[in-house]
């Protein structure tokens, strides 16, 4: 897989994780730690493109 693909699924996996964690936290009785992991899920993909960006330029 080359660098740009995997790029853009990591974009697309985190795209993904934010549009979930926006339909659970309108919805009444969310699991709160279930969003609290999706979060940090989320945030690593977002340091692994930032990281790998960096490493493109």
């Amino acid at each position: 897989m080359s660098l740009t693909s995997h790029l853009q699924e990591l974009k697309k996996k985190h795209q993904n994780l934010a549009t979930t964690v926006e339909e659970m936290q309108r919805s009444p009785g969310v699991d709160d730690l279930h969003v609290a992991a999706l979060k940090k899920q989320k945030l690593r993909i977002k340091e692994e493109i930032s990281r790998l960006s960096a490493e493109a330029s």
